[in-house]
């Protein structure tokens, strides 16, 4: 079953970023903000990404089968490495763009009320989306003995990773938006929305590059933590007959899933039955201890002479 707790996170962020797309949208248009427009695109490239994670955590849930015997749970980050260029391609590069529009050619200003009534909206429903995120986000990172911010770097679980990075861009890019608002009544020139337009696009960018190294890493197949590698080659070399672990490998197939595989020098007295034997008690103890170790393949191998 796919992380239920990250379905309904993403869930909530998608729905609340629709709303907030919208009501945006009709801001920017009354108000004729460019940085209003800009965080209009900014909601409905988070719509789409929310959208692309989704799909992300239910095509990743599928089980192994012949043709993808270690599971689909590489999907995941195929789905969430779209979900960033998404957030690039919708988001970045409209308000760039858009903002560059605004310096050259200029903007006719309106009526601000409606745009910063609807700022404020969203600042409350991006804050509770925020907050969902964070909290699953601190009770992953607890399981783990991990500080948040590090977890949030290392975390195989980008989906939520991405709600909770988009959530607090979107708080900033908000801020931003008033600034811009702010400035143009203040000196009437629309110098000040433009800009702000520009560095909500520099914002977006920089999230899409973080959201997508993640997942290329993943893609790749990222190694757990190593403070958690030697921590598995310590049992292992706990266990009976056990010389040592010459090499261990534990890479995450996906958010809640990893494989581990080992070449392990075993005593030189024991026999074939016995090694057949600590193999399945390793593999037992093993996934008892790390519920999302999902496979262990161990290779008896002659240790270094």
């Amino acid at each position: 079953m796919a992380n239920e707790e990250s379905v309904g996170t993403v869930l909530v962020a998608g729905a609340a970023n629709l709303g907030i797309a919208v009501a945006k949208a009709v801001a920017g248009v009354v108000s004729g903000s460019s940085a209003m427009l800009s965080e209009a695109a900014h909601s409905f490239a988070d719509t789409v990404t929310e959208a692309l994670l989704f799909t992300a955590l239910r095509r990743g849930d599928r089980a192994a089968d012949a043709r993808h015997p270690l599971g689909y749970g590489r999907a995941v980050y195929v789905w969430a490495l779209l979900a960033s260029v998404a957030t690039f391609v919708g988001g970045a590069v409209f308000s760039v763009t858009d903002g560059i529009r605004t310096l050259v050619h200029g903007e006719q200003p309106g009526d601000p009320v409606v745009s910063y009534v609807v700022l404020a909206f969203s600042f409350v429903l991006e804050g509770g989306s925020l907050l969902r995120g964070l909290r699953q986000t601190r009770a992953e990172a607890a399981r783990y003995h991990a500080p948040l911010l590090r977890y949030l770097r290392r975390t195989p679980d980008t989906t939520v990773k991405a709600v909770v990075f988009e959530d607090a861009a979107a708080l900033v890019g908000l801020l931003l938006a008033a600034g811009g608002l702010l400035g143009v009544q203040l000196t009437g020139s629309g110098v000040w929305d433009g800009i702000a337009s520009l560095a909500i696009g520099v914002l977006l960018a920089a999230v899409a590059f973080e959201l997508g190294r993640s997942n290329t890493s993943m893609l790749i197949g990222q190694s757990l933590p190593e403070r958690m590698r030697q921590q598995l080659i310590r049992e292992l070399e706990e266990l009976p007959d056990v010389e040592s672990v010459v090499d261990l490998a534990a890479v995450m197939q996906g958010p809640q899933e990893v494989l581990v595989a080992a070449k392990v020098d075993f005593r030189d007295a024991a026999t074939a039955a016995q090694i057949e034997t600590l193999c399945e008690e390793a593999e037992r103890q093993l996934k008892a201890r790390h519920a999302q170790i999902a496979r262990v393949y161990l290779d008896p191998t002659p240790g270094p002479t």
